[in-house]
Order: C-alpha cells, then sequence, then structure tokens
C-alpha cells in the first residue's frame, strides 16, 4: 500500500508542478512523471537539509517542490544541447 500512497502523492505532485512552471514542463505525462521522481528528489533533498514536513500535505508539498527542481534541471540540460 505504501507504493500506490507513494504515486499517488508524485502524480499530484507533478500535476502542481506543471502547474506551478506554466508551460516549461514536459506535457501532463512528462510532468506526472517528474512528480514521482522530484518525491524521490525532494525526500533526498529535505532530508540533507533536516526539514521535516508531516503528513499528506507535507509529503506533497516535498514532492511538489522536487518535481519542480526535476523539471528546472531537465529543462535546463535541454537548453544546453
Amino acid at each position: 500500500m505504501n507504493i500506490v500512497y507513494f504515486l499517488l502523492i508524485g502524480l499530484v505532485a507533478g500535476w502542481l508542478a506543471g502547474l506551478v512552471l506554466k508551460g516549461r514542463g514536459f506535457g501532463l505525462f512528462g510532468n506526472l512523471i517528474a512528480g514521482v521522481v522530484g518525491a524521490f528528489a525532494g525526500g533526498f533533498l529535505f532530508d540533507l537539509l533536516g526539514i521535516t514536513w508531516g503528513g499528506v500535505l507535507g509529503s506533497i508539498g516535498t514532492a511538489t517542490i522536487g518535481a519542480i527542481v526535476v523539471l528546472v534541471v531537465i529543462s535546463l540540460l535541454r537548453k544546453a544541447t
């Protein structure tokens, strides 16, 4: 059940990151994938910084920030090529 919860949080985070970046994302499917990857990245970054958010909203916030970071990095890498 935890993996389903994690995937759902990641999908919501990807959708929110797409809304925040307005056109700088990679379409709905790409943003959803970035959300799942961003959930890992956000959890890792926040753990390094010692920041913890509790509950579902904290998980969504962490994953959304991670997804935004992932989308921005991918966008910068695509422009560099």
